[in-house]
C-alpha cells in the first residue's frame, strides 16, 4: 500500500491508496483519479485513445514532444502495468514526461493543466517515471518511483559526458559497473557520443553530486555531469578575483568552477535574460568565455589529444631502444642494458591506464577486455627481458637474451593504433555534427532601432534580430519585416527555395537568398530547430540495433577466447621445441612465449564491437542531411525489409493545404463567427482551409463567439457549445447527413466535405480540394517496382479516397475511406501479420499516431502534430516522399556495410593468430610488429562506414 501523493502540499485533503492489484486491472485501459491527477495504464494504443477523449472533452490539448513509441518494437500487445506513478513535484514549468516499465506503458496526466511532453522508455524495469506541471525549469526533475513493496521513491535522471572509452569492451565495462549499483536504472551508453544517461535513486551516499566520481573509481573513465536544465555560460574571472560570493540574483540556478579562473553558471532563460543577467552587479569583474563545442565533439577532440600525447611520449622513449638493439654498436651490453630498461620502464609507466582500466575491469565487472590482452602480453615481454638483464648484469646471459624492444615497440604501435581510431571516430563525429550550422554572431536591433552585434549565447526572449543577405539566420523567429527566398535544404534537404514574407516562421540554419529580414526570436539558440535535430539524431545514435547486441556478445567471449588460444600456442611450442627441435626447458619456453605474446597482441575485439555503431553514426548523418531523422537505430535497421507501405491521405500524399472551392448555407444566420470559433485551434487541414475562408468572411463589426465544452474526435471532427446550443463539424458521415442532396452534389465532384450542423440541423456544407504532392505518383510508381505494397488510409469520404487511389494507380482494394484511428491501427495490425511483414505507416495528424505506434516503422510528415511526431520512429524535415526510398535504400547500405566489417572482423582475427601463432610455416608476426594488430583491423572498418557518407541517395 502506498499513500497516493507524497507532496505535503497536496491539496487533496483524503488522500487514498492504491495497491498494485488494482492498478493491474485488465480489460480496457485501467484508470483512476488519485487527488487532481489522473493515472492510466494499458498499452499504448489505449491510452493515446483515453488521452484522445480525457483531454479532448475537457477542452485541452495535447502537445507531446518527444516520443511515444519505445516500448511497441518488441512489444505490440496490451500489457498492463503493475506498478504505477503517483504524484511528481508541484508544478513547475515545462515538460511532462511519461516513462514506462519494461513491456508495460503508464500514462499519467494533469486534468487541470496541458500535458506538454510525453515520453516512453522500454529499458527500465522500474515503475514509470514522471513530471507534470506547466512550466519546469529542470529537465531532469523529481522522478516518483513505486517498487514492488509499494514504496515511493524519488529518482533522478543523470547524463554524464564519459572520457577514456577506446573500444566497446570499455562501454561494456562502463555498463556492467552501472548495472552492479543498486540505485541506478534505465542505462542507456555511447561510445561513440562518450556520455551515459541512467536513473538514480539519490540517498545521503550517493547522489548526482558525487556519483561521477564513484564510477570514475570504478572504471577509471573521467566522468563529468552534463548539464540538465536551463542555459549554460562559461566565464572568465581575471588573475586574483574569486568566484562571486553572496546570494544569486533572481534567474541564476547554480554556478560551479570548470577550470582555472572559469565558471559556468546556470540560468532559467524565462525568468532573467543573459545579458540582463551579466548586467548584475555580481558579475561585474567577470568577461565572456569562448563558445565552448558540442560534449560529443569536445569530448572527442579532448580523447584524441590526450592519446595523442601519450603516443608522441612512447614513439621519443622507443625510438633509442630500438636503435640499441638494432645498430651495429660497441660490445658495452650491460650498459646498453641499463638505458634500454629505464626507457622501457618510462614506457610501461606511460602505458600504466591499460594496467588501470584492465584492474577495475576485472575487480568491478568481472571482465577480461582488451586492455587484459595488453598488459599480459607487454607485462610478460617487459618482464622476462628484466629478468634476463638481470642475469646479464650478473654474468650468466640467458639463450635468448632479453627483448626490451619488444615491450616498447609493442606499447607504441597499440598506442598508434588506438590514436588513429579516435581521431578516426573523432572527424566522424564531428563531420555528422550539424551543429556547426548554428551561427555564432547576431545583429540584434534595440528599441531605438539601433543595430548591434553580439554573441548569440546572449539573445534572450523579447530579441529581434537582424538578418543580411547570404548569412545563414541565427535561430528560430517569426518574421516582422522583409521578403526573402530562404534555402533550407541543410535542414531539411528539400532544395528549392522558400519564399518567406511578415508573419512566416525562420528556421535556424537556413540561409538568407536576398532580402533583409527583421525576424522576432522565438526559440533560444540552445533550444532551436538545429538543436532539437541534433538531439534526435544522437538519440538514435546512442540507441543500440539488434545486431549490435549480438556484436557485444561476440566481442564479449573473444578476450577470454584468445587468452585460451594464447595458452595453447605456448604450450604447444614448447611442446615442439622439446620434442622435435630438441632444445632446452628454458629456450623451449621463450621461443614458445614470443608466440603467445603475438597471439594475445595481434587480436582485436575493437574491430567487432565497433563494426555497427560506426555505420550507425555515419549513417543517421546521412539521413539528417536529406531531412530524414532517426529516433531509434532500429529503423535503420528494419528499413530495408519494408514489404508494405500505407500512407495517410490528407497532408502525406497531398499537400495538406485544402482550400475551400464550393459552399452552401441553410440556414439565414449568419455562421461564420461561430464556424470561425469552432475551427480556430484545430490542426486538421479541412478545418484549417474552413478557418482560413471565416477569417475573410469577417468583418469590422463581427462579434467573437465564446464555445464551450470544445472537443475534438479524431478522424470525425469538432464539438461544442454555446448558448446552450450544440455545434458540430466534421464528415458527414460522423453528422450522418451524408445523403442530403447538398452533400451528394458537393461528392460527385470528389470534393471533400466539411459539414456544421446546429442542434441537429444541418447548417452549412463546405467542399474542399487539395493537390497532390509533386512527388506522390513517382514515389508510388518506384514501390511498386521494387515489389513493394501500397494501401491508403483516410478519413475523408469514399469519392474523394476512390479517386485518388485511381490517379496514383493503387489497387482498390487497398484503399480505406472514413476511417476513424481504430480503423487505421487494426488495418496496420492486419498487415503485420502477414508472416515477414514489416510495414512503414505514413502519417502527418493526430489522428495517424495510433497507426504509426502501430506499425514497424512509423514516419511522419515535416509540419505534422506533436502527437505523430511522439509516435513516429522517422521524421521528415520535409514534404519529400522521396525519403521512404532513401529509408529503404539507406538501410540496406547500412545493413552491407555491417555484414562487410562482421566479415572483415572475423577474417582478419582468424588470419592474424594463424600468422602470430605460428601455424603457417615461414611466416609468423614478431611480437614488437604485433602491435600493428589494431590499427590495421579497426581503421577498415572506420573507412568503410565513412565511405557511405558520400554516396549519393
Amino acid at each position: 500500500m502506498a499513500p497516493c501523493c507524497s507532496d505535503s502540499n497536496c491539496s487533496n485533503s483524503s488522500k487514498r491508496e492504491i495497491t498494485s492489484t488494482e492498478v493491474s486491472t485488465h480489460g480496457p485501459p485501467f484508470k483512476t483519479q488519485i487527488g487532481h491527477t489522473t493515472v492510466i495504464c494499458g498499452s499504448l494504443p489505449e491510452i493515446l485513445g483515453e488521452l484522445y477523449h480525457g483531454n479532448h472533452h475537457h477542452g485541452h490539448h495535447i502537445q507531446p514532444a518527444v516520443r511515444l513509441k519505445d516500448t511497441l518494437l518488441a512489444h505490440k500487445e496490451t500489457n498492463h502495468c503493475s506498478k504505477t506513478l503517483l504524484h511528481p513535484p508541484a508544478p513547475a514549468s515545462g515538460s511532462s514526461k511519461v516513462s514506462s516499465c519494461s513491456e508495460k506503458l503508464c500514462c499519467v496526466r494533469k486534468l487541470s493543466g496541458h500535458v506538454h511532453e510525453i515520453d516512453t522508455d522500454s529499458t527500465t524495469s522500474q515503475s514509470c517515471v514522471e513530471k507534470i506541471g506547466e512550466d519546469s525549469q529542470d529537465s531532469s526533475s523529481t522522478i516518483v518511483e513505486i517498487d514492488d513493496n509499494g514504496i515511493s521513491c524519488q529518482v533522478e535522471r543523470v547524463v554524464l559526458n564519459v572520457q577514456g572509452m577506446t573500444c566497446t569492451g570499455c562501454e561494456s565495462n562502463l555498463r556492467k559497473v552501472l548495472d552492479s549499483i543498486g540505485a541506478i536504472s534505465n542505462i542507456k551508453t555511447s561510445l561513440l557520443l562518450a556520455e551515459t544517461e541512467f536513473n538514480l535513486k539519490p540517498s545521503e551516499v550517493l547522489h548526482s553530486g558525487n556519483i561521477g566520481h564513484v564510477i570514475e573509481q570504478m572504471t577509471g573513465f573521467s566522468c563529468i555531469k552534463a548539464n540538465s536544465s536551463g542555459e549554460e555560460l562559461d566565464l572568465i574571472l581575471p588573475a586574483g578575483v574569486s568566484v562571486p560570493d553572496g546570494p544569486f540574483p533572481s534567474g541564476l540556478t547554480s554556478m560551479i568552477s570548470v577550470g582555472r579562473e572559469k565558471i559556468r553558471i546556470t540560468y532559467d532563460p524565462k525568468v532573467v535574460g543573459a545579458r540582463t543577467l551579466l548586467q548584475d552587479p555580481f558579475f561585474q569583474s567577470a568577461q565572456f568565455a569562448s563558445a565552448p563545442t558540442s560534449q560529443d565533439v569536445a569530448s572527442g577532440r579532448k580523447e584524441t589529444h590526450k592519446s595523442l600525447l601519450l603516443t608522441a611520449i612512447s614513439v621519443i622513449l622507443t625510438i633509442p631502444v630500438l636503435v640499441l638493439a638494432y645498430a651495429n654498436l660497441p660490445d658495452r651490453k650491460v650498459v646498453y642494458g641499463s638505458i634500454s630498461l629505464v626507457l622501457a620502464t618510462l614506457v610501461q609507466l606511460v602505458a600504466h591506464g591499460f594496467y588501470i582500466k584492465a584492474y577495475k575491469t576485472l575487480r568491478y565487472s568481472r571482465m577480461i577486455e582488451m586492455d587484459m590482452l595488453v598488459v599480459l602480453s607487454t607485462t610478460t615481454a617487459y618482464v622476462y627481458s628484466v629478468i634476463a638483464f638481470a642475469f646479464m648484469a650478473a654474468g650468466r646471459t640467458l639463450s635468448t637474451g632479453g627483448f626490451f624492444e619488444t615491450s616498447t615497440l609493442l606499447i607504441t604501435l597499440v598506442l598508434v593504433g588506438r590514436t588513429a581510431a579516435a581521431y578516426s571516430r573523432h572527424k566522424a563525429v564531428e563531420s555528422i555534427s550539424i551543429q556547426s550550422l548554428q551561427v555564432q554572431n547576431a545583429i540584434i536591433v534595440d528599441p531605438k532601432d539601433r543595430n548591434r552585434e553580439i554573441d548569440s549565447r546572449l539573445l534572450q526572449y523579447g530579441d529581434i534580430f537582424q538578418v543580411l543577405p547570404d548569412t545563414r539566420i541565427v535561430t528560430d523567429g517569426k518574421i516582422l519585416e522583409g521578403e526573402t527566398e530562404v534555402d533550407e535544404s541543410l535542414i531539411t534537404g528539400e532544395s528549392t527555395l522558400c519564399l518567406k514574407k511578415p508573419g512566416m516562421t525562420v528556421i535556424a540554419g537556413s540561409i538568407n537568398h536576398s532580402g533583409r529580414l527583421l525576424v522576432e526570436l522565438t526559440r533560444l539558440p540552445s533550444e532551436n530547430t538545429i538543436q532539437s535535430i541534433s538531439a534526435m539524431v544522437d538519440e538514435a545514435k546512442s540507441s543500440k540495433a539488434r545486431v549490435q547486441e549480438i556484436a557485444d556478445r561476440v566481442a564479449g567471449y573473444f578476450t577470454p577466447v584468445v587468452i585460451g588460444i594464447a595458452i595453447i600456442v605456448f604450450v604447444a611450442w614448447v611442446s615442439v621445441g622439446k620434442a622435435l627441435r630438441h632444445e632446452s626447458t628454458s629456450t623451449a619456453c621463450i621461443h614458445a612465449m614470443t608466440y603467445a605474446i603475438s597471439t594475445l597482441i595481434v587480436s582485436c575485439p575493437c574491430a567487432i564491437g565497433l563494426a555497427v555503431p560506426m555505420v550507425l553514426l555515419v549513417a543517421g548523418g546521412v539521413g539528417a542531411r536529406y531531412g530524414l531523422i532517426f529516433k531509434t537505430a532500429g529503423t535503420i535497421e528494419i528499413g530495408r525489409k519494408i514489404s508494405h507501405v500505407i500512407f495517410d491521405k490528407t497532408g502525406t500524399l497531398t499537400q495538406g493545404n485544402p482550400s475551400v472551392v464550393d459552399s452552401s448555407y441553410l440556414t439565414t444566420t449568419d455562421l461564420s463567427s461561430v464556424i470561425l470559433a469552432l475551427t480556430n485551434n484545430s490542426k486538421h487541414p479541412v478545418s484549417s482551409g474552413v478557418n482560413r475562408l471565416m477569417q475573410t468572411l469577417q468583418s469590422e463589426v463581427s462579434k467573437p463567439v465564446h464555445l464551450e465544452h470544445v472537443i475534438s474526435v479524431p478522424g470525425k471532427g469538432i464539438e461544442a457549445t454555446s448558448e446552450g446550443l450544440q455545434i458540430r463539424g466534421g464528415s458527414a458521415q460522423w453528422l450522418g447527413v451524408e445523403n442530403s442532396p447538398v452533400v451528394q452534389k458537393l461528392l460527385q465532384r470528389k470534393l471533400t466535405i466539411f459539414c456544421v450542423d446546429v442542434s441537429g440541423s444541418l447548417a452549412a456544407v463546405f467542399g474542399l480540394q487539395d493537390q497532390l504532392r509533386p512527388d506522390s505518383l513517382s514515389t508510388i510508381q518506384e514501390l511498386k517496382r521494387r515489389g513493394i505494397s501500397i494501401s491508403l488510409l483516410s478519413g475523408d469520404n469514399e469519392h474523394v479516397v476512390k479517386a485518388i487511389g485511381e490517379h496514383l494507380g493503387i489497387a482498390p482494394e487497398k484503399t480505406r475511406s472514413c476511417c476513424t484511428p481504430a480503423q487505421k491501427q487494426a488495418y496496420v495490425k492486419k498487415q503485420l501479420a502477414i508472416p515477414n511483414s514489416t510495414v512503414l505507416f505514413c502519417g502527418d495528424g493526430t489522428n495517424d499516431a495510433v497507426a504509426l505506434a502501430q506499425a514497424s516503422i512509423g514516419m511522419q510528415m515535416g509540419g505534422g502534430t506533436d502527437v505523430a511526431q511522439s509516435a513516429a520512429d522517422a521524421i521528415l524535415m520535409n514534404s519529400s516522399l522521396k525519403r521512404i526510398i532513401t529509408l529503404i535504400d539507406l538501410s540496406r547500405s547500412f545493413h552491407r556495410r555491417v555484414v562487410f566489417n562482421f566479415i572483415w572482423s572475423f577474417v582478419y582475427n582468424v588470419f592474424a593468430i594463424l600468422l602470430a601463432a605460428g601455424v603457417i610455416p615461414k611466416v609468423r608476426i614478431p611480437p614488437a610488429y604485433a602491435g600493428l594488430g589494431e590499427l590495421v583491423s579497426v581503421l577498415p572498418v572506420i573507412a568503410i562506414a565513412m565511405q557511405l557518407r558520400w554516396k549519393k541517395f
